[in-house]
């Protein structure tokens, strides 16, 4: 920071008072103030005083260093950055007199001019440069940042150069033809496919080249890979000018023709993602992917996040200046959605930081029919970005070199500080909505004045040929010759009979293939060797004898040893070893949520702290595997987390990554995600996904908010093999199930509902031979005398030792308990072929804990319509479970009874 800015936050008649007590003592006033009243020395030395009262000509070089503070932390309330808008009026103003100066102090030559590099200098001078730095087309909101190196480092690059682009010719004929591209692509699109919805991005096309600039600059400065998320206005745009999907492909989207892919449902244009290799203008090789985005504006931006962290873990060794995410919102989103708080508090966390993104604002200040003045409280639309301490650049989207020159130095602050930066392009939406919207109902003056608006081109083209520039001789010509372009492309998808679906199994998603039907019929092997698994077991319960750990810790991980002794492994010891067998064959493992280092429920300990200290110790990385478990503690979000680890999921394919809720039913927080992306992204984009969710489940008198996990949700949601549901309800099943997720050559997500109760239940545990010499069941049989049963009941999760323990305690023989450990896809082959052993039974039931319109029996009910089922379970309600203890007993026992009362033989 510069010697004087920390006068910048102070009253002016305070200085004096300051400089007067300084006068008398040096040693009175703060360090940093001795500093800086150390240049103003010579006022006690060469003028003459009376009383030690400050000079007037000293006073002012105060006032005048006030002034240059006001510009610097409130210029950009009064920028010329709205293109079809006056700006709002705000006070007190920068006038002279607001700084107790005035225009008499005009041509008085002030030292204060050092403060902003131009030395002493006249007091218009002085003004004159800082209205060209912060009043012009930019505005900056940059002083709220902590940390003096960061404001400092922007001061220099700012007030050096004014803020004033000085681009050269090639430089200028980039941006030319960029935003040539931009304008006359929407134009022909308008023209050419009149009627469909495009969401254009007239009014903003100034966004094109800033973004090329962005990508070509960073490039430059060593980044690799870029991932871009944004809704749907000028996706089609991006996807042509920056990311060079062919027109042609785009023409045939328009022309309506089917998928080349029969098995792709589909989205519209305006939704798909896409990735292309590319070479800058300087040579290098870059990797550009937009992700497929839901019309659920702000839900890509942790997906975009959580893709970016897993290429710099995987593909760049963790550094993060190799791959950037380049986020557009919408001035209504980013202003009203509340994910993007949530993805903007993940940003320095260190289970999701990803070395800052830069977050274009497309701030064309208009919802869909809502005005700027009626979407938000705050000032600006991006004033969220000051909870992280972001800077934050306003830029008339008519300047198009303005916004080329920013985007340069958003990539530059990012390169060097890894944070995040906002850029607030100020323009307009020259359409409704969509196109065929009629924005004048809602709208009508600024409809009006931006009927009689240049675009951005043509403004540009104006400029240059003001500069005198022979790129205004060229602009035609490039004009022209892009047109052609155009035509020819469009000839060509007019011959075209399938739209193009870009396969996305090549980098690192070789070797895994789409699923078919044939590979549900069953499990993969998931068995390991029984001198693995019992390695793993030994040392992931060592604790190194040079720390010390609570006395608690010991107990647990003492009772871990026990269980290889008795050769009964709890819950715990059964996912821990899952994750730890995958690791030992190389694949990472990533695991994130509230809580999950230790457990919700205190089981998994699979980060220990050292008593006395803040130092961890994690078990499983040090078991010589070949890769590690990276396991976080997440923020109090779920719709970010959630969304992020799928979007990690996204781009580690052969990562088992894993979501865990604090309580199952807390994951509505993330509904969005599980709908537009979890449940449905495989055959609206062709997109898989390997995500693991794991959701506490199971009624245990905890109420309704931590009951259920909403199962009959998931259920209704299934179909054409989209996911994996399951309710297991052993350690080894946990155990197969987590493996199996990486031992399949094709990726679904895993939504398991996991055990409370289970985790230390003394009956719920698994044998070392279930681990090594089976795999995954999808339904287990009971294990009763077939000749003796007249009833099967079918059952899933944890009411099934319920079930067994009244069974036993009722001393009954002629009911077996089927448990379906995997809901969906649903086991039909598996269950018809344990059915036909009972051939003696007379009654088929189904008994959940779960009430009637909840819980899979709904979802049961529909696939064994044939066998009749009978219900047994709790009656329909509207909520979940019950808040009270004796109700909870009373509804339990209600079951038990409707089962075990009708039981004939004893």
């Amino acid at each position: 920071m510069d010697k004087f800015s920390y006068v910048g936050t102070s009253d002016v008649n305070a200085i004096e008072q300051l400089f007067l007590q300084y006068s008398q003592d040096p040693n009175s006033v703060d360090a940093s103030w001795r500093d800086f009243f150390k240049g103003f020395e010579f006022a006690r030395t060469s003028y003459d005083t009376d009383g030690g009262a400050i000079p007037e000509n000293v006073s002012k070089e105060f006032k005048v260093i006030g002034l240059i503070h006001g510009y610097r932390q409130r210029g950009h309330l009064f920028t010329r950055t709205n293109p079809v808008r006056q700006r709002r009026k705000y006070s007190p103003t920068l006038d002279l007199e607001n700084f107790g100066l005035s225009e008499k102090d005009s041509e008085t030559v002030f030292q204060a001019g050092n403060v902003i590099g131009i030395g002493a200098a006249k007091l218009k001078d002085i003004v004159a440069h800082l209205e060209e730095t912060y009043c012009e087309s930019i505005g900056v909101e940059y002083l709220y940042m902590r940390d003096p190196q960061v404001v400092k480092w922007l001061q220099d690059r700012m007030e050096k150069n004014r803020n004033t682009p000085t681009f050269n010719k090639q430089e200028k004929k980039t941006i030319l033809k960029k935003l040539t591209q931009a304008v006359v692509f929407e134009n022909y699109l308008h023209t050419k496919f009149v009627g469909q919805k495009r969401f254009s991005l007239e009014g903003a096309e100034a966004a094109i080249p800033a973004i090329n600039t962005l990508m070509e600059h960073g490039v430059n400065l060593g980044i690799q890979d870029y991932v871009i998320g944004m809704a749907h206005r000028g996706r089609l745009n991006v996807l042509t000018n920056i990311m060079n999907k062919t027109y042609k492909d785009v023409f045939t989207e328009f022309e309506g023709r089917p998928s080349e892919d029969s098995l792709f449902d589909g989205d519209v244009k305006y939704h798909m993602g896409y990735s292309s290799d590319q070479i800058s203008d300087d040579g290098k090789k870059v990797h550009i992917s937009l992700t497929p985005n839901p019309s659920h504006l702000e839900t890509v931006a942790p997906v975009v996040e959580g893709i970016i962290r897993a290429k710099i873990d995987n593909l760049h060794q963790g550094d993060h200046s190799k791959a950037c995410a380049v986020i557009l919102h919408g001035d209504g989103a980013v202003a009203g959605q509340g994910i993007v708080y949530e993805v903007l508090q993940m940003s320095q966390l260190d289970g999701y930081k990803t070395g800052g993104t830069i977050h274009y604002v497309i701030n064309n200040q208009v919802g869909f029919t809502t005005n700027f003045i009626d979407a938000r409280s705050s000032t600006y639309c991006t004033d969220i970005a000051k909870v992280v301490l972001c800077p934050v650049f306003h830029v008339n989207g008519d300047d198009v070199e303005a916004l080329c020159f920013i985007s340069k130095l958003a990539i530059e602050f990012r390169q060097t500080f890894h944070r995040d930066v906002f850029v607030d392009i100020l323009c307009y939406r020259k359409y409704g909505h969509n196109e065929g919207d009629e924005p004048r109902f809602t709208q009508p003056l600024l409809y009006k004045a931006i009927a009689a608006h240049e675009n951005p081109k043509d403004i540009y083209v104006k400029k240059l040929i003001a500069e005198g520039s022979e790129l205004a001789n060229e602009a035609k010509e490039i004009e022209n010759q892009f047109k052609a372009e155009l035509d020819t492309n469009l000839d060509e998808a007019k011959k075209t009979d399938k739209a193009k679906i870009t396969s996305f199994l090549e980098g690192n998603w070789k070797g895994v293939k789409m699923s078919t039907d044939k590979d549900f019929e069953e499990s993969p092997k998931t068995a390991i060797d029984e001198k693995l698994f019992l390695e793993i077991a030994k040392k992931s319960t060592e604790l190194p004898t040079d720390k010390k750990f609570f006395n608690k810790i010991k107990k647990v991980f003492e009772d871990r040893k026990a269980m290889i002794t008795n050769d009964n492994y709890d819950w715990a010891m059964g996912e821990l070893i899952a994750y730890a067998s995958l690791m030992k064959e190389g694949f990472p493992v990533r695991f994130s949520g509230q809580d999950v280092e230790r457990g919700t429920f205190s089981h998994r300990h699979a980060v220990i702290k050292v008593e006395d200290s803040e130092e961890e110790y994690t078990p499983l990385n040090n078991i010589d595997a070949k890769e590690k478990l990276s396991i976080y503690n997440s923020l109090l979000s779920e719709y970010g987390v959630l969304g992020f680890e799928y979007g990690y999921a996204f781009a580690a394919p052969n990562t088992l990554t894993i979501w865990e809720a604090q309580f199952g039913d807390f994951f509505n927080g993330a509904q969005i995600i599980i709908d537009q992306y979890l449940t449905s992204a495989e055959y609206k984009w062709r997109r898989m996904n390997g995500l693991v969710l794991l959701l506490p489940h199971g009624y245990e008198g905890q109420g309704p908010e931590h009951s259920s996990a909403r199962m009959e949700r998931f259920l209704q949601a299934c179909a054409e093999n989209n996911m994996q549901i399951v309710n297991t309800t052993t350690p080894a099943q946990q155990f197969h199930v987590i493996r199996r997720q990486l031992k399949r050559d094709f990726r679904k997500p895993l939504i398991c509902f996991t055990p409370k109760k289970l985790l230390r239940y003394p009956s719920c545990v698994s044998k070392l031979s279930d681990f090594t010499k089976k795999n995954f069941q999808e339904v287990i049989d009971d294990t009763l005398d077939v000749k003796k049963i007249k009833r099967v009941a079918f059952c899933s999760g944890k009411v099934y030792y319920d079930l067994i323990e009244r069974r036993e305690k009722e001393g009954v023989q002629d009911i077996a308990f089927i448990r379906l450990e995997q809901l969906y896809p649903f086991p039909k082959k598996q269950i018809d072929a344990i059915i036909k052993k009972y051939n003696q039974a007379k009654e088929y039931l189904f008994v959940q804990e779960e009430p009637e319109n909840m819980g899979p029996w709904r979802f049961i009910d529909k696939n064994l319509r044939s066998m009749n089922l009978k219900y047994v379970g709790r009656e329909e309600s509207a909520s979940p479970a019950t808040g009270f203890a004796k109700r909870h007993a009373a509804e339990n026992e209600e079951i038990m009874t409707a089962i075990f009362s009708k039981v004939l033989v004893k």
